[in-house]
């Protein structure tokens, strides 16, 4: 075993919980999600949207990660840095510092 599939397969069950969590949570997993209880009305946005989305992203973190730690077992400790660096892209390109820009698109219309 190497350090990228270790790293790989401790994130990749990190966001798999993650991921189930927010399915069962249904709307009482938006709560969860950072910045939206400081948001001024959070009756204004769709819960079950926005738990649907963090499950959705949690569960493709995952599959990335997944794949990076098979990998790295059978092929290489390099694919796992590949894997970590697109997952980083993929979590970066998501993150925002204002709250109401990164909850903009689950407003209820």
């Amino acid at each position: 075993m190497n350090i990228g599939f270790c790293t790989c397969t401790i994130l990749a069950l990190l966001f798999l919980i993650l991921s189930v969590i927010f399915a069962l949570l249904k709307e009482k997993g938006a709560n969860y999600v950072s910045g939206f209880n400081t948001l001024n009305h959070p009756e204004k946005y769709d819960k079950a949207y926005i738990s649907r989305d963090m499950r959705n992203q949690c569960f493709i973190y995952f599959v990335i990660l997944s794949i990076g730690s098979v990998l790295s077992y059978y092929l290489s400790a390099y694919v796992a840095i590949v894997a970590i660096l697109v997952w980083l892209i993929l979590l970066f390109r998501n993150f925002n510092l204002d709250a109401k820009k990164a909850f903009e698109k689950y407003l209820i219309q």
